[in-house]
Order: C-alpha cells, then structure tokens, then sequence
C-alpha cells in the first residue's frame, strides 16, 4: 500500500517573517523563495499582500518566478484583502488564496465584535469570493486551538461547502498540549461529514515549545498537511520547525508511515540562508540543523560513534545536508576519539608518545573549550620535538620605551652552535621577530597570520600564552609559548613554531 503525502506548507516568508527584526527586502525573499523551490516544499506562503506595498511585491515576484511550487497568499475574509492578494498570486503556476478569521470565543468577542453565526457567514462569503479567482482556496480557523469544537466542526463543514479545498486548524498561541491535539483533529474527521473533501492541516506555534509535537500528533490523527517554517522562525516562540518535522517522519516510518516531497540533503542550506537573511543565529543545539546536532565531545558517546554510528545518531549528517559527524575534542573526549584523529591527521605514535601526548591534550582541555586540528598537531609535536629540539632560546633583552626604538638582542642554540642576534622593531615583539629572522632566515619566508595573546591566570602578575599562526606554502605552523613576561612567551612562541616546521620537514609522518 503507497505511503500517504503530508503536504509541507512552508510560511517563513511570511509567519516567519513576522518575528520582530526578522523582516527581509523583496530580493532576500526572492532568494528564500528560490531555495525553498530548490529543497522540494509543496506550498511557499509568500506573504500578506494586503500588508503593505512592499509584501505585495514581494507575492507577485515569487509567483512570478517559482515555478515547481505552489505560491500562497494570505487574506482575512474582507473581499478587498482577497483581490488584493489575487492580484499578486495571478503570475504563480499554482496560486492559492490563503483566508483566515477567528474562530475562539476571547477573538471572536474581544478581536471581532462578531456573532459566532456573524463568522461562519464571513468565512463562507470569503470563500466563494476566493473560489472566483482560483480552485485553490486554503481557510483557517485562527485561535482553533482554543475554538468550541462543536463550533470549529459546524465552521469547517461550511466553508468545505463553499469550496475550500483545504482547510487549517491552527494552535495559534501553542496552548494545546499533543494528546489533546490530536484528539481535535480526530474529532473533526469524525464529526465533519464532508471532510474528505479538503485537506485537512495544521499550524502549530511554540509557545509551550510544543509545535513539532503537535504537528505530529495531527497527522497522527488525520491531517495530511503542515505549515511549518525554516528554523521554527516565527511570531514570540516561533513555529514548528519544517527540518524537525520532515525528519521525524522520515526517520521515524515505524511510526509515521508518511511519504514528503523535501529534498532533505538541502536542510542545512536552507537553514544558514534564513538565518543569514534574519540575522537570527541558530542555536547549536538545535535540533538537525544546528551546530552540535551531529558533533560528539563525550569519551563515552565518540567511542561508540567510532564503534558504530548508529549509537547516537539516529540519522545520518549527509541526509540533512552535512558532509560528515563532527568529532568535537574537548576535556570530555576519550582516548579513542583522540587517537583516531591522530591516525586521520597522519600520525602514527608509539604507546610512550600517545600517553604522553593524551596527558596533555587533558591539561589543555580543561583550559580550552575545544581544540582544532591545528592544536592537536601542536601538542603532539611538542611532545615529539622536546626530545629533538632544533632551536632552543638562551637569552633575551629587549630595550622600549616612548621615545625610544625598541631594540632586541636573542641569543639561541641552534643544534648544537650557539647563534647570537640584534635587531629594532616598530615594537618590541617585532624587534625579537626581526632578531631571530636574523639567526634563521626561513621564519622572515614565512607569513604570520596571527599573534594572539591571552592570561592564563589573573592579576598584573599573571602568565601569558602567545599563539602565533605562520603559514609556508599551503603548511599552517602553529606556534606556543607562555611567561609571565609576554615579551619572552613571544620569543618562545616564534621559537616553538620553528621546531615544528623544522620537525614536519624531517620527519615522514607514518611511523613517528
């Protein structure tokens, strides 16, 4: 038997859009738009046309232009709003009025002023105005999570009379809680005698941070679409996420033996794009599409992972869009996880050399929430280096003050002779740049691409760490030191980096 659809209703451009500072130009919209047709959604709401000049712009470019999906604009039941909105949909392949009134008893009397026979008489009249223009009329009862069911059944069998073709049942202010949900939308497939006329869809907000469940829980219960939007972007709390319902059903057919049309490897795409277009960053811990959603610190988890990816991942990153896990070393990481990376940045070590090398990769962990590739390679160098060291600092001055050049004198060892070193400097860590560039002229070959400084303790007295990052060829060395005089960890640091290049040109890096 072939898995039933669940129409994916996207409304990013549009509820999404109404979350405060979220607004976007017309192009930005256009720009979602064409991604939105890229990853295979059903319907893109575009927009309220009757809003302002620049929305109905916005609706008449996408429908101009998409041309895989069905483009919708939305309307309340008000004749002008719904010409308005044909206006701008009249270009789509496949335009849909969107038109919506309050259902809930607090809207009705304190939003509308209206009779509960007053709305189903605007809802009906909406309709069959829209019905005019196209076949593709979508209604929804807005506060329908909070509406009378007998009257949310008495108003959805109406306006499937007049010719709605799909009608929404939103959870406007996310006050229902799944199980109650779902029995509301059971309800109306029981009770709706002409139901199987339309689609039936949902559109839940977040504001018990229950929207994706709830979708699920609708279309557990019979509704057949989802209007959701890309990273739950939304008015207060946001909508149902689209990337956490599409994978839920995907992931879960034991479950929800559903088929949707997204394309889901376009996930994390879409994703960055609207939050570059919002501004709104994505919480790493967002579920599938945020930056730990597939990265793994903990020792126990990252040796099950190299184990078998099935122990924590439920899904795979290329599904989603992501090239790879992400292994994330920090002071939780196990051994495993540690010498597996190793092995994948080339090294090789003997047991004395990984021992030594994971004792500090510990030490530095509990000081840096997470360590780079270029780190590892450090640490393990150094580890290596220490017991062949090429260059080695004796001694340093160095002379600066307001009115004067800053001058620095270095004395080294350099396997075995002894070099000394003068130079001047636009400061005082140039000048002991430019000293030890005397002594050994590769350093001057190579660029620097950062001098960081940091504290690793407080006070005036405190020890300083200088990182310094130089780069030959397409080779990054990196480079460390740490004094309590900043001036002399820069030294070692310059110092450092050269041993590791030195040690990277002897050494082949199999079977260190």
């Amino acid at each position: 038997m072939a898995e039933e659809k669940i129409v994916i209703f996207d409304t990013t451009l549009r509820d999404g859009e109404q979350s405060p500072g979220a607004s976007m130009t017309v192009d930005e919209k256009l720009r979602i738009a064409k991604q939105l047709e890229r990853l295979r959604v059903d319907v893109i709401e575009a927009g309220y046309p009757m809003a302002s000049q620049g929305d109905f712009e916005a609706v008449q470019r996408v429908a101009a232009t998409i041309k895989e999906c069905s483009v919708a604009g939305l309307a309340r039941t008000t004749f002008a709003d719904i010409d308005r909105a044909w206006e701008a949909l009249a270009g789509a392949v496949e335009p849909r009025i969107h038109v919506f009134i309050a259902t809930s008893p607090i809207h009705m009397k304190h939003k509308l002023n209206m009779q509960p026979d007053q709305v189903v008489e605007a809802a009906v009249a909406a309709v069959r105005h829209a019905k005019k223009y196209t076949r593709n009329v979508e209604w929804s009862a807005e506060d329908a999570g909070r509406t009378e069911i007998d009257f949310l059944c008495r108003i959805v069998e109406a306006v499937i009379a007049a010719g709605a073709t799909t009608v929404n049942i939103p959870d406007t202010v996310g006050y229902t809680l799944p199980h109650e949900f779902g029995a509301r939308i059971r309800t109306l497939t029981e009770r709706v005698a002409n139901i199987h006329q339309a689609v039936l869809s949902v559109h839940c907000h977040n504001d018990l941070g229950l929207a994706v469940a709830n979708s699920l829980a609708a279309v557990l219960h019979g509704a057949r679409q989802v209007e959701c939007t890309i990273n739950g972007l939304g008015e207060r709390a946001g909508n149902a996420a689209l990337e956490e319902v599409v994978m839920a059903i995907r992931t879960r057919k034991d479950l929800l033996p559903f088929q949707v049309g997204v394309v889901t490897n376009e996930l994390i795409r879409t994703s960055k794009l609207v939050s570059v277009v919002t501004g709104f960053p994505v919480q790493p811990n967002k579920a599938i599409v945020g930056a730990n959603a597939f990265a793994h610190e903990s020792g126990i988890h990252q040796d099950g992972m190299l184990k078998e990816a099935t122990t924590y991942e439920i899904m795979t990153p290329e599904s989603v869009g992501l090239t790879a896990t992400r292994m994330v070393l920090g002071k939780h990481s196990g051994r495993h996880a540690f010498r597996d990376r190793l092995e994948i940045l080339g090294y090789d070590l003997s047991q004395e050399h990984l021992d030594r090398a994971f004792r500090r990769f510990k030490e530095v962990a509990d000081k840096k929430q997470e360590l780079f590739d270029a780190d590892l390679e450090a640490l393990v160098d150094d580890e290596i280096i220490r017991e062949t060291e090429y260059y080695r600092l004796v001694r340093l001055h160095v002379a600066s003050g307001t009115q004067d050049t800053p001058v620095a004198a270095v004395e080294m060892d350099v396997q075995g002779h002894r070099l000394r070193g003068a130079s001047w400097g636009a400061g005082p860590v140039d000048a002991v740049y430019q000293a030890i560039a005397q002594m050994v002229p590769e350093l001057k070959e190579m660029g620097l691409q950062l001098y960081q400084v940091h504290a690793v303790t407080g006070g005036t007295d405190a020890q300083g760490e200088v990182t310094v990052r130089l780069q030959t060829g397409e080779q990054v060395i990196q480079g460390q030191g740490a004094d309590s005089d900043v001036i002399v960890a820069s030294a070692k640091a310059f110092i450092n980096a050269l041993n590791r290049a030195a040690h990277k040109k002897s050494r082949s890096r199999p079977g260190v």
